[in-house]
C-alpha cells in the first residue's frame, strides 16, 4: 500500500477513439489519470474496443511525464457483473486473475461498482451479500497487486439514487473497505440529478437551509456533508480525494419561482453538457441568466425562455473546493472528466492550483 502522497487526478473517459485529451494534458499538472472504463461482457471483464489507440496515447504521456500514475477504472454506473464477481470465493479470485491481466502496463485498479446491495439502476445485478463481498473482494485484489500498485475506489455521496432515498453505508462497510484502498475518489457529485424532485445543485459546497430535501438526507448531500459523514463511518480524511465535477446538470422547471428556477419543481432532466460545451454555448448567450449562491458556493442559469435551470462548475467554485480539500486535510482532488475541459484548461488549473500555492 502506497501513503502519503497527494492526489491530483482525473478520469479519462474511453467513450471512443478520441485521445486529445491525454495528448493535450500539460506535464507535471496531474499526479493520476484513471482510464475509464473496463466492463464486463458474457462474464469476461474486457477494455473498450478502442484501448489499443489509448493505451498508446498513455505510453506517450507517461514518456513526457514519469511522474504520472495511470490506473484503470473499472465498472462505472450501469455496469454490471460485480455482484456475480464477488459472490463466492471461485468467482472472486477469477475477477482477481481477470482484472490483473487487464491492468498489466497499468498502476493499478480502481474499483467503480456503483453499487453493492441498492442504489445502482434496477437492471443491475444486487446482493444483500454485497455489502461484506465488496470487502472480501478488495481485499483479494489488494493481495493480488502487491505492494507498489494502487488500489483505489470511486465511493458515492449524493442521497438520492435510482431508488429514491440512499446510505452510502447500506452499499459498503465503511471503515473496512476503505482500510485496504490506498485512497477513496469520493464522487462529491451528483448531488441533484434526474432522481432529485426539484431542480437542485449538482455539487453545493454546504448545505442549504432553502433546499426542501428531507433534512436528514439534506445534511449530507453536499461536499462537505459528504465528507463529514464519510469521517464519521471511520475513513480518515487523508484518505479521501475531492471530486469534482467538470459537467453540469439541467432541468426543466415548472416555473421560475423566486429564485431563477432554484428548488422549483423538475419536469425532465435536461442535457447540458461540460464546461468545454457550458462556456462556449451557454455562458455567451444573454438569454440565459447567470446566478451565484452564497451558501452553496455554485453558479447557475436559468433559461425564461425554455424554462430551463442549468447547475454547473466554473474555475471560482472549482478552486473553492480545492482549497477546501487542501486546508481540511484531504488527500487532494479528482475530477469526472479530463475530456470536459477546455482547450485552455481552465477548470484543471483551478482544481490544481490550491495543492501548488507557489506553482
Amino acid at each position: 500500500m502506497i501513503t502519503g502522497q497527494t492526489v491530483l487526478g482525473a478520469y479519462f473517459h474511453a467513450a471512443d477513439e478520441d485521445t486529445r485529451p491525454i495528448d493535450t494534458l500539460p506535464a507535471g499538472v496531474l499526479t493520476h489519470l484513471f482510464y475509464a472504463f473496463a466492463t464486463c461482457e458474457n462474464g469476461r471483464w474486457q477494455l473498450p474496443p478502442w484501448a489499443p489507440a489509448h493505451r498508446a496515447a498513455l505510453a506517450a504521456r507517461k514518456q513526457d511525464d514519469p511522474g504520472l500514475r495511470i490506473v484503470l477504472s473499472i465498472g462505472g454506473w450501469g455496469a454490471d457483473g460485480f455482484s456475480d464477481a464477488a459472490l463466492t470465493p471461485q468467482s472472486r479470485a477469477d475477477f482477481v486473475e481477470q482484472c490483473l491481466a487487464l491492468a498489466d502496463g497499468f498502476d493499478g485498479l480502481d474499483l467503480d461498482w456503483e453499487f453493492p446491495v441498492s442504489g445502482g439502476p434496477a437492471e443491475v445485478t444486487h446482493r444483500p451479500e454485497d455489502q461484506h463481498h465488496a470487502t472480501l473482494l478488495a481485499r483479494q485484489l489488494r493481495a493480488g497487486l502487491g505492494p507498489s500498485r494502487l488500489l483505489v475506489a470511486a465511493l458515492p455521496a449524493g442521497r438520492l439514487q435510482s431508488a429514491g432515498p440512499y446510505d452510502p453505508a447500506d452499499s459498503y462497510e465503511l471503515a473496512a473497505f476503505a482500510e485496504t484502498l490506498d485512497f477513496v475518489n469520493l464522487m462529491t457529485y451528483d448531488f441533484g440529478t434526474g432522481f432529485s424532485p426539484v431542480a437542485t445543485f449538482n455539487a453545493p459546497l454546504a448545505e442549504v437551509d432553502q433546499d426542501p430535501l428531507e433534512a436528514g438526507l439534506r445534511r449530507w448531500n453536499n461536499v462537505t456533508g459528504a465528507v463529514d459523514y464519510y469521517e464519521r463511518h471511520g475513513v480518515p480524511r487523508d484518505k479521501l480525494v475531492l471530486g469534482v465535477p467538470f459537467y453540469g446538470r439541467g432541468f426543466r422547471v415548472a416555473s421560475a419561482g423566486e429564485h431563477a428556477g432554484l428548488y422549483q419543481p423538475q419536469v425532465e432532466a435536461v442535457y447540458i453538457g461540460d464546461w468545454r460545451d457550458i462556456s462556449r454555448d451557454l455562458l455567451p448567450d444573454p438569454a440565459w441568466q447567470r446566478h451565484r449562491h452564497p451558501v452553496a458556493r455554485s453558479p447557475w442559469l436559468h433559461h425564461p425562455g425554455t424554462g430551463t435551470f442549468a447547475s454547473y462548475e466554473d474555475a471560482q467554485s472549482i478552486e473553492e473546493r480545492a482549497a477546501y480539500a487542501a486546508r481540511h486535510g484531504l488527500r487532494g482532488a479528482f475530477t469526472w472528466h479530463l475530456g470536459g475541459d477546455d482547450d485552455e484548461h481552465t477548470l484543471l488549473t483551478a482544481m490544481t492550483r490550491p495543492f501548488r500555492p507557489h506553482a
